[in-house]
Parts: structure tokens; C-alpha cells; sequence
């Protein structure tokens, strides 16, 4: 316990320890000068904007935030090289002291590989616990900046944006019958990983020595140091604001180009990308080029191999969705590729416990289940969520005769998929009574379909104008919350 007299952001003459920290002022000090920041950025006034990020880096009420933050996030179990981890209250303390400007040296990254679902592996760079809470702390400075900077129609690792925001966007864009005809879907080549250096040193506003250090950190792989020339690690907290704000400034420069008759639309969720047009041609002899440059200047360039132009009627997939016209009417589904993935991981599920109890299996079972329809329950699903519920039924069905070989059909009915009220074939277990209540396995098909509503394009939590906005919205989209079942 130590008395912080002096600290910027910290109350005179308290006594701190990680228990008693009041955490709604902490943020209440911080919100104020992020906003502060935001409108420093909205009036031009870049030199005032600086001058508060630094009253916030150095801020203690900002450094505990940004410790919780990285003590509290899926990564808290996940060493950096120096294999340290901050679990105690103790240590998360002394972690909030250390965060200072002077003397800070970035550690290198620990690399590792996770699977990608085309079978191949992608690069994750896991940095020290140090380095990821000055990340968060540095974050809280330069993401007022991010949001008022952003492209309107950009909705990925943005705060109160979604997946479901992006495909709303599509939607308006292409419904109606006079809406655009023809869409590039535009693949940026290993957009994290080939972002310039000198690019994002020139143009991020924030400490720049800070950020170099970031970038310039290196990683190690099997005991070796290799340097890092270019790009953003995937892993580190701030690669997600970084490549957001390298490719704001896209939707601006397409427009500038093109007239309203074009009628051209620009949708991203972080590198994932389409732009809209009356026409072919005009994608390729106006949006391709201008793309192009505005890509070179960052150091990234398309993929020729996935960048494309379609046309709606052929339709084309987006975020996990697929997006067509059906004779003038656009439907939005989930993707043969997402069912096809999902389906593929619940039946490696079943078929990997064998021996599982049914209690077991449905529990394990119905996350997944929740998960998937939660996230497609805004599209027009409910057919393909009745042939999922078919295909994992056919597979429980194969699992409970595999365990009962020498059973009759009948039998494993009984046992596997009683009759429950009216309905028959519930794959559920029997229960006691209150103490042990049935547990049924949940059906996608009962998923309730909902229309999403989209976010206003130029809604930022980051403006004061926005305030009761936000919370009318939240109050509207908790309604509408599935709760896991």
C-alpha cells in the first residue's frame, strides 16, 4: 500500500491498494479525457489533442485500467518471453507503478501458430504482459483519435460496432431494386503483416518513441531473434486500431472519384472489404485503381487471386454471410462454408466423446449451438437452421446406437430421446425432480429471428452529442439478448 500524493489522474492523500480502487471514478476520470481528446481532434486542434494523450498515458487511474484490462482479457493465462504473469492484487499494483515512458524497451514477441481454417497456419505474436498493459494504456489515448478519423462505414474493432452492423450496411446498400448491381470484394494481402513501418510513424497521432518500440520489438521463433521490418503482430492489443486507422481514408478517396449516379458503397469490418457500383466498369476503371494507390502508400496490395467483381444475382459471401438477389428479392444467410465448418466441428465433437455421458455431450453441445444461431439469428436462417438441427441429430443418433450395439432401436429411443410433453425425439436427459431437472439439447430451429438495426454511420461513443443515443440503443439491443440456455 502506497500513498500517491503526486500521481496525475490520482486523488490527494489516499491510501491505495488493488482491493479498494474505486474503478468507476478511475473510468469517469479517463472518459472525461478521452472525450476531451475526441473534441480536441473534431476542432483541428491536433497540438491540445497531444498535450492530453499525455496527461492520460500518465494518468494512474489510466495505467490500473489498462493492467485490469490486460489481467482480465482471455491472454492473462498467456505468458509473453519472459514467461511472467501478473496474478496477485500485489502484482497487478506494482504493474500499474512500473508503466512509465522513461526508460520503456519493448521485449520481443513470442511467436507462435494457431490453425486457420483452410488448413493452413497463421503467425500470432504473443507480447510480454509489460508490453501488452502499455498497449491498453497508450490505446486509451489514441482511440478517441481512431473514431473520429474513422471511415463512417468501417465496423471492425470499433467500440459499439458489430459483424451484424456491416451486413446491415449491405443490405441497405443493395435491397432495393435500383441499388447497385455489381460488388468488388476486395482481399488485402496479409494486411497485418505488410503495413509500413514509415507509414504508420508518419501518421498515427501518438507517442512516437512508444510506437516504435511496438513496431520495431522483433519476435523470437525456436530461440532465434528476427527483426520486424514492416507490419502489425496479430496478437498485440493496438494491431486491430493500427491497421484500422492505415485503411481509413478509403471510403473518402472512392467517393471522391466516383459521382452519386454510381452509386457506390463501401463496407469494411477490419481487412475485409467490398465496394459497390452501378456497374462493372466502374469498379474496374475507377474503384480498382484508386484502391491500388491508396494501398501502395501503406505498403499493402490486393490479392489478385481474391480480389473479384460479382454480380449480385450470383451473389457473394461476406463476414460469414452469403449475400444475393433471388428474382429482385436480396436475401442474407449464413454461408454454405460457415454451415458446412460448424457442422463439421459438432460431429468432431460427438464422434471425440464416445464415452462422454449424455449430460456431458449437451453441455459441450449447446455453447456451440448458442453461439452459431446467436450470431446468424439476424439473417434469414430458419430453414438452415432446421436442416442443422437434423444433421446433429443424425449424428447423436449414430453415437447413442454405437454405444449400444446389442440394444434395440427402441431401447436407445427410450433412453436417448424420450418423449418429453407433445413433443417426441427430445435428446435430453431424465431427470429427479427440482434437484436434477431435465437438460434438453437446444434446437437452432427455436431460434427467434430478429432484424438488426444498424448503428447511425456517424455515431461515436467519443461525442457527447451521441450520449443518449448510445443508451436508448443499448436498452433496445439487450432486449432483443438471447440468454444461454
Amino acid at each position: 500500500m502506497t500513498t500517491l500524493s503526486s500521481v496525475v489522474g490520482a486523488p490527494l492523500t489516499k491510501v491505495w491498494s488493488w482491493e479498494s480502487i474505486d474503478w468507476k471514478t478511475a473510468w469517469i476520470h479517463v472518459r472525461k479525457l478521452q472525450m476531451r481528446i475526441a473534441k480536441a481532434v473534431r476542432s483541428g486542434r491536433y497540438g491540445k489533442a497531444k498535450a492530453l494523450q499525455w496527461i492520460l498515458t500518465h494518468s494512474f487511474y489510466a495505467k490500473l485500467i489498462a493492467v485490469k484490462r490486460v489481467t482480465q482479457n482471455k491472454g492473462k493465462i498467456t505468458p509473453g518471453i519472459d514467461r511472467i504473469l501478473w496474478k496477485t492484487a500485489n502484482q497487478k499494483m506494482q504493474a500499474a507503478k512500473s508503466l512509465k515512458r522513461r526508460g520503456y524497451k519493448a521485449l520481443p514477441l513470442r511467436r507462435v501458430y494457431i490453425p486457420k481454417k483452410n488448413g493452413k497456419s497463421r503467425p500470432l505474436g504473443i507480447p510480454a504482459m509489460i508490453d501488452r498493459a502499455q498497449q491498453a494504456l497508450h490505446l486509451l489515448a489514441l482511440e478517441p483519435i481512431a473514431e473520429i478519423q474513422a471511415d463512417k462505414n468501417s465496423y471492425g474493432f470499433r467500440p459499439k460496432r458489430s459483424c451484424h452492423d456491416a451486413i446491415e450496411q449491405c443490405f441497405i446498400a443493395l435491397a432495393r431494386k435500383y441499388s447497385s448491381k455489381w460488388i468488388l470484394e476486395g482481399d488485402i494481402k496479409s494486411c497485418f503483416d505488410q503495413i509500413s513501418h514509415t507509414w504508420l510513424e508518419n501518421n498515427i497521432t501518438m507517442d512516437k518513441r512508444i510506437l516504435r518500440q511496438w513496431l520495431k520489438a522483433g519476435y523470437i521463433e525456436e530461440g532465434f531473434l528476427y527483426p520486424t521490418e514492416r507490419g502489425t503482430p496479430q496478437g498485440g492489443l493496438a494491431s486491430p486500431v493500427l491497421c484500422n486507422m492505415a485503411l481509413d481514408g478509403l471510403e473518402k478517396a472512392i467517393k471522391s472519384i466516383t459521382k452519386p449516379g454510381d452509386k457506390i458503397n463501401y463496407v469494411r469490418y477490419a481487412d475485409d472489404w467490398i465496394c459497390t457500383a452501378e456497374n462493372r466498369e466502374i469498379l474496374e476503371s475507377k474503384v480498382l485503381p484508386t484502391v491500388v494507390e491508396f494501398l501502395k502508400e501503406r505498403g499493402l496490395e490486393l490479392s489478385q487471386e481474391k480480389t473479384r467483381i460479382t454480380h449480385i444475382n450470383e451473389g457473394f459471401d461476406f463476414l460469414g454471410f452469403s449475400i444475393r438477389k433471388y428474382k429482385e428479392k436480396l436475401l442474407i444467410k449464413p454461408s454454405k462454408k460457415s454451415v458446412k465448418s460448424f457442422l463439421k466441428r459438432t460431429r468432431e465433437i460427438i464422434h471425440t466423446r464416445r464415452a462422454a455421458k449424455q449430460s456431458e455431450m449437451i453441455k459441450t453441445l449447446n455453447p456451440k449451438i448458442q453461439g452459431w444461431t446467436n450470431y446468424y439469428r439476424h439473417s434469414v436462417a430458419k430453414r438452415i437452421f432446421s436442416q442443422v438441427d437434423t444433421c446433429i441429430f443424425k449424428s447423436l443418433w449414430r453415437w447413442a446406437k454405437r454405444r449400444h450395439p446389442n440394444k434395440s432401436i427402441t431401447w436407445i429411443k427410450r433412453k436417448y430421446f424420450p418423449r418429453v410433453g407433445l413433443k417426441s425425439w427430445c435428446f435430453c436427459t431424465k431427470g429427479k425432480g427440482a434437484e436434477e431437472p431435465n437438460i434438453f439439447l437446444k434446437s437452432a430451429a427455436k431460434t427467434r429471428i430478429v432484424r438488426h438495426v444498424k448503428i447511425k454511420a456517424e455515431a461515436t461513443p467519443y461525442d457527447s452529442a451521441f450520449k443518449d443515443y448510445f443508451a436508448r440503443r443499448s436498452i433496445k439491443l439487450k432486449k432483443h439478448e438471447i440468454q444461454p440456455g
